[in-house]
């Protein structure tokens, strides 16, 4: 599936991988709700933040804010993850 077919797998729920990618499990995903809490000065504050794009690493850590390539937005290798 293209890029724009995987964004509309990942609003309905679904996780999205490259067959592209050579990293074991990488996939991401829509976080909808996404909330950290960021020490700052001292203390502990709990910020909330607006839907982001994560990806699941081949090292097993969600990252934050992924951006997608040329490469990746042009291909169409796209799949749901299983």
């Amino acid at each position: 599936m293209t890029f724009g077919q995987a964004i509309e797998q990942m609003k309905l729920g679904d996780r999205v991988q490259r067959q592209g990618w050579n990293g074991k499990g990488m996939h991401i995903f829509i976080e909808d709700k996404f909330t950290a809490l960021i020490r700052m000065s001292g203390r502990t504050i709990e910020r909330e933040y607006e839907p982001v794009i994560c990806m699941y690493t081949a090292q097993g850590k969600t990252q934050p804010g992924w951006l997608p390539s040329q490469a990746d937005i042009l291909a169409e290798d796209w799949s749901i993850v299983e």
